[in-house]
């Protein structure tokens, strides 16, 4: 298995793995609404994606992480806004390669780190705290929908 910075040649791999992610947070299968979401991401680069393949050139698992800023730090901060492992790919460690890499990728980009945000109920939440992630306590978060 090896990780790549996804680019447009990655796409066919990224659109199943990138449906499944979303019908896992219980969002209708849109296999063309996917294409165009990721297609413009990749072409306005204005998120990083990496994706797991194997040996046989299949899709296995992504994460994707969307630039921001610490004013307070004055630092790069990437949101590690997707992570998924197919189905099939499961229980064979894809998921913390993902996030090691996507640290390394921080790491390199002199970026203050990563943050993430999750369901409360998200099983990994024992693998990020494993690999050495903290649950923040001393913040609140707050959304506005338009």
């Amino acid at each position: 298995m090896k990780i790549l910075q996804a680019t447009r040649e990655h796409l066919e791999l990224l659109i199943p793995l990138f449906d499944g992610y979303r019908v896992f947070y219980k969002q209708l299968s849109n296999l063309e609404a996917c294409r165009n979401f990721l297609e413009k991401r990749l072409k306005e680069n204005d998120s990083v994606i990496f994706v797991a393949i194997s040996e046989e050139n299949k899709g296995m698992g992504f994460t994707q992480l969307y630039p921001s800023f610490s004013s307070v730090s004055m630092q790069r901060v990437y949101i590690l806004n997707d992570l998924f492992v197919a189905e099939t790919a499961r229980g064979k460690g894809i998921g913390e390669k993902l996030l090691e890499h996507a640290k390394d990728f921080a790491r390199k980009t002199d970026s203050k780190g990563l943050t993430l945000e999750t369901d409360s109920n998200n099983p990994a939440q024992h693998l990020y705290e494993r690999l050495g992630w903290v649950k923040d306590t001393r913040v609140f978060h707050y959304t506005w929908k338009a």
